[in-house]
């Protein structure tokens, strides 16, 4: 792990197209820019966290034939010309 130092208004780039910015403190609390190609998802941990465990889940989660779903849909009537 990298450990820095960053004053209001300083940055951290990382690769070539991530920023970061430090745009101020307030009590124990750091509020941080974050600039990113739109390509590159950005999360807090627990988000990423719960993103990854809904994954998983689904991931799990048997096929249901489309056969089931049929009774949800009314049947419509044909028209006459």
């Amino acid at each position: 792990m990298l450990v820095l130092t960053r004053r209001c208004g300083e940055a951290v780039t990382i690769g070539p197209d991530i920023r970061v910015v430090v745009l101020g403190t307030k009590g124990g609390q750091v509020r941080l820019g974050i600039e990113a190609p739109k390509t590159v998802d950005v999360h807090r941990d627990e988000v990423q966290a719960r993103i990854l465990n809904e994954n998983q889940l689904a991931a799990q989660t048997r096929a249901i034939p489309i056969e089931a779903f049929r009774h949800l849909v009314p049947r419509t009537r044909r028209r006459a010309r």
